[in-house]
């Protein structure tokens, strides 16, 4: 299948020594290493995922059920790298996807065509669409993580001059795909910025730097919502924001008065919530319309149908997976699978607080899944690449809990 032709692509420069490792491991020791407590949570959002799919929009049901046998595969794949062999894809698989952000602004619109003025996804025969800023995410995470592990093996006297160079290797590696992205997918853009953000703040840069950081980004973004609510005209000039995208944070402030436009997704969620109260209207009951619910709007079809209760649950599914991927980061002692971990966490954590917090008005809407849970491949199969470097590093955990290595 397509996703796996990619995938055996990044992983080549590792295969040699993969099958080495491979022909080495008994099947006795193979089940002693993996996470069970990840599997039965992975499995758990698989099933909370088709019930509120198959619920939201029957029609997407067994797509979702491939995706999920698909990145079932990729783990399985990648759960074999270990640390070394990890390092080695990482500046291929940030290459690679850095080439399709590339190709996509590049690409015809007979396969990548636009929406609202930009190209987000390929349209592609048999495989349907491909969003490859899903793709990046996890390998920006496994980019990073190789910076800051490289960066302070090499640096034993940290100094602020060393740590803010440690910033600047890292800002350039978030401006290349930022750039190609931020214009075309402001929602994806912010992921990146949360990764960034997130392996800056367990890097071990000083809090010299960090306090003025945090404090200029701060500053930063309540200039832009300054200007995004007085001044939009700067904004469309200079950083080539898309008038939409203004559309949705005065939708977001007061989505009655856009009703018809940019506030209706919103305003209908709202109801769809609502309506749930405390246990939900029963399974397959959707009495509020919602367009394209199995993706965006997930969490609205699961509050509706079975209320706050179901939305808590969700939501505690998420915070069992956090803690086996803290478990995972704090049980190493190899601090590039810790970074690994920390990105992983910074872009899951991101992705729910903005998912849901769209969909009851804490946050404005910006298009970004519930991950594991909404409808897609791209975005599934990024989740599932990400957690699978957590298995990755479960795995190989005997091998790195009695060396020096960190």
């Amino acid at each position: 299948m397509f996703w796996i032709r990619i995938i055996y692509f990044i992983l080549r420069p590792a295969v040699p020594a993969l099958r080495s490792q491979v022909m080495e491991l008994s099947s006795r020791d193979e089940g002693s290493k993996i996470d069970y407590g990840l599997v039965l949570t992975l499995m758990l959002f698989c099933i909370v995922s088709l019930v509120a799919i198959y619920t939201a929009n029957s029609s997407y049901l067994i797509k979702q059920v491939i995706n999920y046998v698909v990145g079932a595969i990729i783990i399985a794949l990648v759960i074999r790298l270990d640390s070394d062999q990890l390092k080695k894809i990482s500046w291929y698989g940030y290459g690679f996807g850095i080439l399709l952000l590339i190709l996509l602004i590049l690409a015809p619109a007979s396969i990548a065509p636009e929406r609202n003025g930009a190209k987000n996804w390929f349209v592609l025969p048999v495989i349907g669409t491909f969003q490859p800023s899903e793709i990046m995410k996890p390998f920006l995470i496994l980019a990073m993580a190789r910076l800051i592990s490289d960066h302070n093996e090499k640096v034993l006297n940290r100094s602020v001059k060393s740590d803010f160079w440690l910033f600047v290797k890292l800002g350039i590696c978030l401006f290349v795909p930022l750039m190609l992205t931020i214009q075309q997918d402001l929602g994806t853009s912010l992921v990146f910025i949360a990764i960034f953000f997130g392996l800056v703040f367990v890097s071990g840069i000083t809090w010299k730097l960090m306090l003025p950081i945090f404090g200029s980004g701060a500053a930063l973004a309540g200039l832009i919502f300054y200007l995004v609510l007085w001044k939009p005209a700067l904004l469309e000039k200079y950083l080539g924001v898309r008038s939409y995208q203004f559309g949705r944070i005065y939708a977001w402030i007061d989505p009655y008065n856009y009703s018809n436009t940019d506030g209706y997704h919103l305003i209908q969620s709202l109801l769809a919530i609502g309506s749930g109260q405390t246990f939900g209207k029963g399974l397959g009951t959707t009495e509020v319309s919602l367009p394209e619910n199995q993706t965006d709007f997930i969490f609205s079809v699961i509050g509706e149908q079975f209320g706050f209760i179901g939305g808590s649950i969700v939501i505690g599914l998420f915070f069992m997976l956090i803690y086996h991927i803290i478990k995972a980061g704090l049980e190493t002692k190899n601090d590039f699978y810790s970074y690994i971990c920390a990105g992983v966490i910074a872009m899951i954590t991101f992705h729910v607080f903005e998912n849901i917090g769209m969909t009851i008005q804490v946050l404005p809407i910006t298009g970004i899944p519930l991950p594991f849970i909404s409808y897609g491949g791209s975005s599934l199969i990024g989740n599932m690449l990400a957690v699978g470097f957590i298995f990755s590093i479960r795995y190989h955990y005997r091998k790195y809990m009695f060396s020096n290595e960190k």
